[in-house]
């Protein structure tokens, strides 16, 4: 009877009756039994999109749980996944969490003695890796890593041949879970019951900018009730369609994407690669899109760029029609009423214009972009919202299991990370830190009782976030507090403002404002390749690779001209007197750079204090 019963669930029988979800794998094997044969998510094949259903994955997943439980899993214990953001690493999640292990997550970017950093700290006894090349990885390490039992490879491409006890297919771990499955009825039903909310769910490793990277424990709990906050805030359906392209090791796109997927339904379409995001996103056209702010600069750099390229009448229109998008979209700002010759006139505008801005894009279906993860431009967010987008930005760390701040659909204002979204707190402290209260709040570091109590303190997470509250109950963030700039006059500078407007420029990435006890300001900015390196072609400059475009005096000029536009926006003090490029181009795979793309404040100043110090060497008289 116990086989049949376990037979009817993995079929996906109907809802069964008692209380809701209450942990991250009773959630998911509660959507498996309701949800069937609609479609959970999507992934390019040999370029054709193809559907996973809820009953497929409830099916592969079980397989890869009893899999690891024939293997000797036992609750509690870590799984580690190394891997690209695809479907198999959620297969593998769920699987894990399902046979009530613990899962982290590993940046594919990870060098190998990250790598062994990581499967030591979290004591992982089983790590997935996507191919070949992350398996290199850990096989150069695994000598060093006695806990770890076996490497489970999701594609096998290249390692037919490859004879390693220790090393098996994804294939193989399903068929051996199939045959434990059928052996011992009940017991994938048993360890999806066998965890508890207060139990540990998933550990989320900190980038690690001042030192080594801090494993933050998120339970059960954590999650659950970060994803009710989400829904009530911004309710998703499973008409709704979203795109998976952000680090599954980061908590934006597990909490945010995959597990909020999970609670409403929205169907999950996992991009080809990082590079094709932007290729992708004009084929899936979500209708809700959460996204870093990196990729809403690319998405306007682009259309600046395209600007550029077309003839006086498109650009003409574009004026004209993106000034009506930007009247209408401060009134919204203000909450004032839009007149309706002004309506009008934007309907208008949208019918001949922006909708084709929209579509090039992508986004012409979105009723909702997120943005969030780093500060984000206002001026971007009222350009989104002058194309009739809703923009919203919200705010949240690791330690809070993501977002616990967010601005409401229609009530946005830009700059704003929004106001608390409930049941949790967050209040100013004396020193102006934005300290949160909740059901969120993280367990503690992993093996790190010190830095724990320095963070959790009298029940309140201590954020390092610098912000202050309106009249409205919006919070906005100023800087991190280690991040504000003090000058030699005794001037308090926040950065962040700063870089924020550097970075609207079509042809700059990012920027680091440097001036804490010096005399002025300077910059070491990062250029966008692709539009200066066009730019160069056009203007007839020549360059033979990264550096020399770099160095080349006619794009010094032109990036000065964009930091004289930024410097107009500020008082004297606060303008940027130097700047220097920096002449390597970086990518996730640098230190330079976090896996959301943003630069290290404090390893760039480590890096590059050679030629941080060339802005400041005394000028002859």
């Amino acid at each position: 009877m116990e086989a049949q019963e376990a037979v009817a669930l993995e079929a996906g029988g109907g809802a069964a009756a008692g209380p809701p979800p209450d942990t991250v794998s009773k959630l998911f094997w509660h959507g498996v039994r309701t949800r069937g044969d609609k479609t959970f998510c999507r992934q390019k094949e040999f370029g054709i999109w193809r559907a996973v259903t809820w009953r497929e994955l409830g099916k592969i997943a079980r397989e890869i749980g009893m899999g690891l439980a024939a293997l000797g899993l036992s609750p509690g214990e870590v799984v580690s996944i190394l891997s690209n953001t695809n479907k198999e690493w959620v297969f593998a999640d769920l699987g894990a969490l399902g046979a009530a292990g613990v899962v982290n997550g590993i940046y594919p970017t990870d060098a190998p003695a990250q790598v062994e950093y990581l499967l030591a700290d979290s004591g992982s006894v089983f790590v997935f890796v996507e191919d070949e090349e992350q398996l290199d990885k850990v096989l150069e390490v695994r000598g060093r890593l006695p806990a770890l039992r076996k490497i489970v490879v999701f594609d096998m491409e290249g390692l037919h041949e490859l004879r390693d006890p220790q090393v098996m297919s994804l294939e193989d771990l399903r068929a051996l879970g199939r045959d434990y499955d059928r052996a011992h009825p009940g017991e994938w039903e048993r360890r999806v019951a066998l965890r508890r909310p207060e139990d540990l769910a998933i550990l989320v490793y900190t980038s690690g900018t001042t030192g080594k990277p801090k494993g933050a424990m998120i339970s059960h709990r954590n999650i659950l009730a970060t994803l009710e906050a989400y829904q009530a805030a911004f309710p998703q359906t499973e008409s709704d369609e979203r795109m998976a392209f952000l680090p599954l090791c980061h908590i934006a796109e597990r909490v945010g994407g995959e597990y909020h997927a999970l609670y409403s339904g929205a169907v999950l379409n996992f991009v080809e690669n990082p590079d094709t995001v932007p290729e992708n996103v004009r084929e899936i056209q979500p209708t809700v899109f959460t996204a870093v702010p990196r990729v809403w600069e690319k998405f306007y750099s682009a259309v600046q760029i395209a600007l550029r390229e077309a003839g006086p009448v498109q650009q003409a229109a574009y004026r004209l029609a993106i000034a009506i998008g930007m009247r209408q979209a401060k009134l919204r700002e203000e909450r004032k009423p839009v007149p309706l010759g002004l309506r009008l006139g934007f309907r208008l505008a949208r019918l001949l214009v922006l909708d084709n801005v929209r579509r090039a894009i992508g986004v012409h279906r979105a009723r909702l972009l997120i943005t969030g993860a780093a500060p984000i431009s206002p001026d971007l967010v009222r350009w989104y919202m002058a194309l009739g987008l809703e923009m919203v930005e919200v705010w949240g760390q690791t330690e809070c299991c993501g977002a616990v701040t967010g601005n409401p659909r229609g009530a946005v204002k830009p700059g704003s990370i929004g106001p608390v979204m409930p049941p949790n707190e967050v209040t100013v402290s004396p020193e102006g830190e934005l300290l949160v209260r909740g059901p969120g709040v993280f367990m503690g570091y992993l093996n790190q009782p010190e830095k724990s109590a320095e963070t959790l303190r009298d029940g309140w997470l201590h954020t390092g976030d610098v912000g202050r509250r309106d009249e409205e109950g919006y919070f906005y963030i100023t800087d991190r507090m280690k991040d504000i700039i003090i000058t030699a006059g005794g001037k308090n500078i926040t950065p962040s403002e700063i870089e924020n407007q550097l970075k609207f420029s079509p042809y700059i990435t990012d920027a680091v404002v440097i001036g804490d006890r010096r005399p002025y300001l300077t910059a070491l900015i990062m250029i966008d390749h692709e539009n200066v390196e066009r730019w160069a072609q056009e203007h007839a400059v020549p360059f033979s690779n990264y550096a020399s475009l770099c160095r080349r005096p006619e794009v010094q000029a032109l990036i000065q001209q964009e930091v004289d536009k930024v410097n107009r926006l500020f008082a004297r003090v606060e303008q940027v007197k130097k700047f220097r490029l920096i002449e390597q181009k970086l990518t996730a795979e640098d230190e330079e750079l976090t896996p959301t793309m943003k630069l290290k404040r404090k390893l760039v100043h480590e890096k590059y204090r050679d030629l941080i110090e060339s802005m400041y060497v005394r000028e002859a008289a």
